[in-house]
């Protein structure tokens, strides 16, 4: 089968398209035909070795020689064989979820990282959901608990995280405010944000405005400014990463200091891939509450450049490598 492997850290000329061994599921274990995946950030980050505590675990000068990188989590298809203890899925389902290795012709999965395609989306769409619908899911429902009523603001809305976070607020009946560039501003407000802030034209932080909670997507939001903005026992959760490491240390370790002093509660996580909550984002999208938005799609020789395209960090929702004989399906 067609994968894609990287035998060093770098840029995405690093990534090639070779022929492997197709995979056989284990006992637990799905093969699923890929019909489509996305590219989340730490695809590229594994391809660079950055950060470096990566690097730890996959190789410190290069991945293993017997173990070439591969990329790709997030992962849309059919089914082709399970293994001797699933009971949940049979060949022929439609299935979206995650896996290790989603940028190749076939992959194996565990079945509790999987859960039935709507039949409202196409594999593309589906591809595009998992890593970044949890992030958003989990940071609003369980960091900053959304509630009917309260003002909330998500920074970075047009991103991956983003778009999926401004449909999701609104879906918990929040007032939402949606911080993007120019060219994003009618697509932040067709997702359903009440306001749109173009972070080009104004400083949101200093716009005096208060809210109740805050979904940082981007992670550039300082600490000091978050506080700012938030009323008291207010929550800003960070869920994106600066490229350089500086800040996030900073975020980590400063945050939960200064959470009792300024009476404001600052948070970084990230989103732990549980089949029940990718269960309730299928739910919400087959009720048409949630559509995942698709910037660009690639062919799966083309991961390279879909990796350069998602690291420039400019892409209006996700990024999608479609294997699908029918491009959209």
């Amino acid at each position: 089968m067609k994968a894609i492997v990287y035998h060093d850290y770098g840029s995405p000329d690093v990534v090639k398209c070779v022929e492997i061994e197709a995979p056989t599921p284990a006992g637990n274990e799905v093969l699923i035909k890929v019909r489509a995946a996305s590219v989340n950030p730490l695809d590229w980050r594994l391809m660079q070795g950055a950060p470096y505590v990566f690097r730890i675990l996959f190789g410190l000068h290069k991945p293993t020689a017997t173990r070439p990188g591969r990329l790709g989590r997030d992962v849309a298809g059919t089914v082709e064989a399970v293994g001797s203890g699933v009971t949940q899925f049979k060949p022929g389902d439609s299935v979206f979820g995650w896996c290790q290795g989603a940028f190749a012709e076939y992959v194996c999965t565990s079945e509790a990282s999987l859960v039935n395609k709507p039949s409202s989306l196409t594999f593309e769409e589906a591809a595009a959901v998992p890593v970044a619908a949890l992030t958003a899911l989990q940071g609003l429902r369980d960091k900053v608990r959304v509630r009917s009523g309260q003002n909330v603001l998500i920074n970075g809305a047009a991103g991956g995280v983003g778009t999926f976070a401004v449909q999701l607020a609104k879906s918990f009946g929040a007032e939402v405010t949606g911080v993007c560039g120019t060219g994003n501003l009618e697509l932040v407000r067709s997702l359903g944000a009440d306001r749109v802030v173009d972070y080009t034209q104004g400083d949101f932080t200093r716009s005096g405005e208060r809210y109740d909670a805050i979904l940082d997507c981007v992670g550039n939001v300082p600490l000091s400014a978050g506080r700012r903005v938030l009323v008291p026992k207010g929550i800003c959760a960070i869920a994106g990463a600066p490229k350089k490491p500086g800040p996030l240390v900073a975020r980590a370790v400063l945050g939960p200091l200064l959470s009792p002093v300024t009476g404001r509660k600052f948070v970084m996580f990230l989103a732990r891939l549980r089949q029940a909550d990718l269960a309730t984002m299928a739910d919400l999208m087959q009720a048409g509450k949630v559509t995942p938005v698709i910037d660009r799609r690639f062919t799966l020789a083309e991961a390279a450049e879909a990796l350069r395209y998602s690291a420039a960090g400019h892409a209006r929702g996700k990024v999608v490598i479609s294997l699908g004989h029918n491009p959209g399906t």
